[in-house]
C-alpha cells in the first residue's frame, strides 16, 4: 500500500531536535577552521575585481591618548575632504556650510533637482567608525546621492570623540531632524548613511518614537553600526576578508570603545538592532559578500521583515564593508546607487506634486 509523506509540523520537528539533539550537540562548538586563501570573485566586473585586488595600505598602530586620535583624525579627514570637493565638482554639486539647530550641517544641492522632488529632502548622517570623517570629509556619500538621487541634501557633521563621545553624536542628529519637521512635511523626507551613519539613522528613529516625532517616508541604511559588539557569524568569517574594516579587534574596536565611553554597547541607543524596530519607516539596506557588518545588516533585514515592516536587502558579490563608496563608478556600485534611489522614489513621487 502506497502512502504519501505528510510535512512535518512545528510539534514535531521540536521533537525530532530533542531526540538528536545530545548526538547534535556533540559536535556544536567552535570550528577551527584552517588557513586559506580566498580568491578574486569571478561573477563581477572587472572595475570591481580591480578595487578588490588593490593592497590595502596597513592603518598603523592605535591612537592611544586624546591627541593622537585627534591627530588620526585629521591625517585621515584632510583627502577625504578634498575628495569630497573633487567628487563635487565633478557631479555638480553645490556646497554649503550652514547651522541647523546648533549643529554644523552641509546643504548639497545637485545641478539638476527632479521636478517631483523640488520639496523633497534627503537627510544623511555620514560613517567613520563615529570617530572620523568631520567638516567636508562627512559629505562625500552625501554628495554621491544628492546627484544620484536629484534631490537636496542635508548632511549632518555631528559632534565625535575624543573631545564628544556618545550621546553627543545621536543628540546632534535628533537635534537636526527636529528642526527638520519644522519646516519639511516629513512624508517628503528620507534618511539615511553608511556604517556608523546607518546606525545613527537607526538609533534616530527609535528616538523619534520614544519622543513621538514624525519619522522618515523611507530608510537608507548601509551596511549600519546596527550592533557594536562582536556578534554575527560575518564577524568572525570575513575578518580580514574585509579590506575596509578588517577585523573587529583593533582600530574598530577602539573606535567603538572611544564612542561608548563606557556605555554598555548593547544598549539599542548604541547598538540599535536590540531596539523595538516595529515602528520603523520603509528600508532599504546593502552590504557585501566580504562585509564585517553583513551578518548585522542581514539580523537587521530579517528584524525589519518579522516586524511587518517593508524591507529590502541588497547583498553585491565580493564587495567589502562600504564597497560601493570606493567603487561607486563601477557597475555594481552604480547599481547599489539605483537602488537606494528607486527605493527612495517609491516613497516620495508618487506622493508628490503633479510634475505638469
Amino acid at each position: 500500500m502506497r502512502t504519501t509523506a505528510r510535512p512535518l509540523t512545528c510539534a514535531a520537528c521540536i521533537a525530532l531536535v530533542a531526540a538528536v539533539g545530545p548526538a547534535i550537540a556533540q559536535g556544536r562548538g567552535v570550528r577551527d577552521l584552517p588557513a586559506r586563501e580566498v580568491p578574486l570573485p569571478s561573477h563581477v566586473s572587472p572595475e570591481l575585481r580591480e578595487i578588490i585586488a588593490a593592497p590595502v595600505p596597513p592603518l598603523g598602530r592605535t591612537p592611544a591618548t586624546p591627541e593622537e586620535w585627534k591627530r588620526a583624525q585629521a591625517a585621515a579627514d584632510t583627502p577625504m575632504a578634498k575628495l569630497a570637493e573633487q567628487a563635487a565638482a565633478q557631479l555638480g554639486v553645490r556646497i554649503e556650510e550652514v547651522e541647523v539647530a546648533g549643529v554644523r550641517c552641509y546643504r548639497l544641492t545637485p545641478a539638476e533637482i527632479a521636478p517631483a522632488k523640488r520639496d523633497a529632502l534627503l537627510v544623511h548622517v555620514h560613517g567613520g567608525a563615529y570617530v572620523f570623517n568631520a567638516g567636508l570629509a562627512a559629505i562625500p556619500e552625501g554628495v554621491l546621492l544628492a546627484a544620484a538621487c536629484k534631490m537636496p541634501v542635508l548632511s549632518v557633521d555631528y559632534r565625535m570623540p575624543p573631545d564628544h563621545p556618545y550621546p553627543a553624536a545621536p543628540d546632534d542628529v535628533l537635534a537636526v531632524w527636529k528642526d527638520v519637521l519644522e519646516h519639511h512635511d516629513p512624508a517628503r523626507v528620507v534618511m539615511g548613511g553608511t556604517s556608523a551613519g546607518g546606525g545613527l539613522a537607526m538609533v534616530t528613529t527609535l528616538r523619534c518614537d520614544e519622543e513621538g516625532l514624525a519619522k522618515p517616508a523611507a530608510l537608507f541604511l548601509g551596511t549600519p553600526g546596527a550592533d557594536l559588539t562582536k556578534t554575527g557569524d560575518s564577524m568572525h568569517i570575513n575578518a580580514e576578508a574585509d579590506h575596509m574594516l578588517g577585523r573587529y579587534e583593533g582600530r574598530m574596536q577602539a573606535c567603538i570603545g572611544l564612542y561608548a565611553d563606557g556605555v554598555d554597547l548593547r544598549d539599542p541607543h548604541l547598538s540599535p538592532l536590540y531596539g523595538d524596530l516595529s515602528g520603523f519607516p520603509p528600508t532599504v539596506l546593502i552590504t557585501g559578500t566580504r562585509d564585517l557588518l553583513l551578518s548585522a545588516t542581514a539580523s537587521t533585514h530579517r528584524k525589519l521583515r518579522a516586524a511587518g515592516i517593508t524591507a529590502e536587502l541588497h547583498v553585491y558579490e565580493g564587495m567589502s564593508h562600504a564597497d560601493y563608496l570606493r567603487a561607486f563608478a563601477t557597475p555594481e556600485g552604480l547599481d547599489a546607487l539605483g537602488e537606494v534611489v528607486q527605493f527612495f522614489d517609491r516613497y516620495l513621487v508618487a506622493d508628490g506634486p503633479d510634475e505638469g
